[in-house]
């Protein structure tokens, strides 16, 4: 189990890397702003989904992200 300081090193990597750093400070200042539920906007991300369409779902992202490019 990961402390709270990995936590939050792997979290601010994993933005840098996917949004770059003008969005992941935008993302940060964004929840800073606003209330923000994590657990409420996911489940209204995808309100008809269930657990086995999102699993499927994201085995299918990871598989896109590590094909190697044509």
């Amino acid at each position: 189990m990961s402390t709270e300081e990995e936590i939050k090193r792997k979290g601010i990597e994993a933005l840098l890397k996917e949004l770059g750093d003008v969005d992941t400070e935008r993302f940060i200042k964004m929840l800073i702003r606003e209330p923000f539920d994590y657990t409420k906007w996911q489940r209204d991300l995808w309100p008809e989904a269930g657990v086995r369409e999102l699993s499927e779902k994201a085995v299918e992202y990871q598989k896109k992200k590590t094909e190697p490019e044509s």
